[in-house]
């Protein structure tokens, strides 16, 4: 008559070796794509890390941007005008539009959360 007991599992041969779990909340802590034994190197600060990279890149690439184009170009704004580098006009209105899509980005979420009447967190 076989071994047949609860927590073993038999390879058909009659070697039966104890069944594990994984302990504390039944998760394993191995995801997809991850191989058993390996973890997460990404924490906050290699996230931040990353973005001081990207952003020391973006600098980099715009202050070329800017010195290869030292051409002064005439930009006039409601009855004001200036004479700028073409570089650093861009730059300047590329900034402002990216203002403007902040501020409407957060007029929407501030118009979501009330909405949802989530409170305001500061």
């Amino acid at each position: 008559m076989p071994d047949i007991g609860k927590g073993l599992s038999g390879d058909g041969n009659g070697h039966h070796q104890p069944e594990t779990t994984p302990g504390g909340n039944g998760r394993s802590g191995v995801g997809p794509g991850r191989q058993p034994g390996t973890t997460s190197t990404h924490t906050r600060t290699a996230g931040i890390w990353a973005a001081v990279v990207v952003a020391t890149i973006a600098l980099i690439v715009l202050l070329i941007f800017i010195l290869q184009n030292p051409q002064t170009v005439t930009v006039g704004f409601l009855g004001a005008r200036a004479a700028l580098p073409l570089g650093v006009a861009l730059l300047l209105a590329a900034a402002i539009g990216g203002l403007l899509v902040a501020l409407v980005a957060a007029a929407r979420i501030i118009q979501l959360r009330r909405r949802n009447g989530r409170p305001r967190t500061h």
